[in-house]
């Protein structure tokens, strides 16, 4: 079984920034995966937000995280990382990881092409 914990949530004042993270454990797989983020608001659907390629060389956002969002990773600690500069009221929500194996190209933005998710970290961002 694999494991996805995320860390990094919190209170941050808009304009401000946070750094979430993804740390992978359990079964180790032989071959590649995909990682993305994604997120969900109270009384809304879980929407994507990023998601990166095996190789890191490949990366996708939403449009409304777009220039404001980085994801990246480091397979040598398994770990995935998403930057949030600017972030703004509405960015407000419970930030999920997932993992989807295979070298993920072309990503996914799709909940349902993901094997694997987190319990998530909230992220909130006050006026």
């Amino acid at each position: 079984q694999v494991q996805l914990v995320e860390s990094g949530g919190g209170l941050v004042q808009a304009g401000g920034s946070l750094r979430l993270s993804c740390a992978t454990s359990g079964r180790t797989f032989v071959g590649s995966y995909a990682m993305g983020w994604f997120r969900q608001a109270p009384g809304k659907e879980r929407e994507f937000v990023a998601a990166i390629n095996w190789s890191g060389g490949n990366t996708y956002y939403a449009d409304l995280v777009k220039g404001r969002f980085t994801i990246s990773r480091d397979n040598a600690k398994r770990t995935v990382y998403l930057q949030m500069n600017s972030l703004k009221p509405e960015d407000t929500a419970a930030y999920y990881c997932a993992l989807v194996r295979g070298s993920g190209d072309p990503l996914k933005y799709d909940t349902t092409s993901y094997d694997y998710w987190g319990q998530g970290t909230q992220v909130t961002v006050s006026s």
